[in-house]
């Protein structure tokens, strides 16, 4: 009986939430000693693109760094969709004495796979972004990690913006927060140059988990956060069984300016970063040969963005930014076919019409370097319009 109870009152909850429509991100509702909140926004992005050579799908979404094309000859794109857009629901249990238990569930619809249709329905799938729940010091689920600085992301229109030095990954793991520290145990995997070059090798053949560790510092009007990582790539195929560790440092902050103005910085640098900056522009490692007594050689990343953000009045605003990765290749082992080096900078004007719906106009340049010395440029001009809810 108590359970019927508690569903139809869960039920009509749902559907005055539903009906009622999300004025902002603490609307919700309360079932028992649960409170439920609901949020997200709406976006959509408009974008015309000029390259050297035809961009791959992906990168006609947003801007991924390795899909900037090389040769060929120039191509106009005209691409248009609302995958962006974003829900999530939070909760939060009243455990008694003070202690509560926090979770967060949230969609998108940046899947690059989900047999979506634009010739009639444009239907994507809804693909998780984060979770995870949270009691005390202890994170668990699907989130963030732990060597990202969301703080350090530019306002931009671009779905990353600074994606050549980002760390940008969401992945499964378990986090300890104590104070301004933080470390965690997070989902490995590894990407690999195949001796020679050609189509990468993604691996999960790892004995341990990725270890990420966090430091947060303030100092006046700047807050900056040190992250660090230390992770095993391994491959075990049948062929092929080697590792080797590998590692990164990263270094982030956020400066505030008068008037309200930032400036917003990462810097990353390690062996075998891969999949971790750039979305995964550079492997981790690469084969030292063709044989079974091939060893694995972790390739050294380097990663830096810079992002000015500048308010007009209390409307317009503006955000100038940019970003580079370098990669160090022993073009012996990995060839000169592999990405030696990739930058962005951009600059946009947004309008904040009010608390709720901003519109904007952003325009990026983008170039891709091969080891070979062969490069790619490509000019893109972003409409966006985003509601939040």
């Amino acid at each position: 009986m108590r359970q019927r109870k508690t569903l139809n009152t869960l039920t009509a909850a749902i559907a005055l939430a539903l009906t009622a429509g999300a004025a902002h991100a603490n609307n919700g509702f309360k079932v028992g000693d649960t409170e439920v909140t609901y949020g997200g926004f709406i976006k959509l992005d408009m974008m015309f693109t000029e390259s050297e050579g035809e961009v791959a799908a992906l990168g006609r979404d947003f801007y991924v760094p390795a899909l900037t094309p090389i040769g060929g000859s120039s191509t106009s794109r005209f691409d248009s969709h609302a995958r962006q857009s974003r829900f999530f629901f939070g909760t939060s249990t009243d455990l008694g004495d003070g202690e509560k238990l926090t979770g967060r569930l949230e969609f998108d619809m940046m899947t690059s796979s989900n047999g979506n249709d634009e010739r009639t329905t444009n239907g994507y799938s809804p693909v998780i972004r984060h979770a995870f729940v949270t009691y005390k010091n202890w994170t668990v689920g699907q989130t963030w990690s732990n060597f990202m600085d969301l703080q350090s992301l530019p306002d931009t229109l671009d779905f990353v913006g600074n994606a050549d030095a980002a760390v940008f990954i969401r992945q499964a793991q378990i986090r300890y927060t104590s104070g301004n520290f933080s470390i965690a145990l997070e989902n490995p995997e590894s990407t690999i140059t195949p001796f020679g070059g050609g189509a990468r090798i993604t691996t999960d053949d790892n004995a341990t988990p990725d270890i990420t560790l966090g430091y947060n510092m303030k100092s006046g009007n700047a807050s900056f956060r040190v992250g660090a990582l230390l992770r095993e790539i391994a491959i075990d195929d049948g062929l092929y069984d080697d590792s080797v560790t590998s590692y990164g440092i990263s270094v982030s902050g956020k400066v505030n300016l008068a008037n309200n103005d930032d400036i917003r910085f990462t810097f990353n640098h390690g062996k075998g970063l891969g999949r971790y900056v750039g979305l995964n522009t550079v492997n981790g490692a690469v084969l030292t040969g063709n044989t079974n007594a091939a060893e694995l050689e972790a390739i050294t990343t380097t990663t830096f963005s810079v992002a000015y953000r500048h308010l007009w009045n209390e409307k317009w605003r503006s955000t100038f930014m940019y970003s580079m990765l370098n990669a160090d290749n022993d073009p012996m082992l990995t060839g000169t076919g592999v990405n030696k080096t990739t930058y962005n900078y951009s600059v946009n004007a947004l309008y904040q019409f009010n608390a709720k719906f901003m519109m904007g106009v952003e325009y990026k340049f983008a170039n891709r370097e091969l080891e070979s010395g062969l490069n790619g440029d490509m000019h893109r001009i972003q409409f966006s319009a985003k509601y939040d809810f």
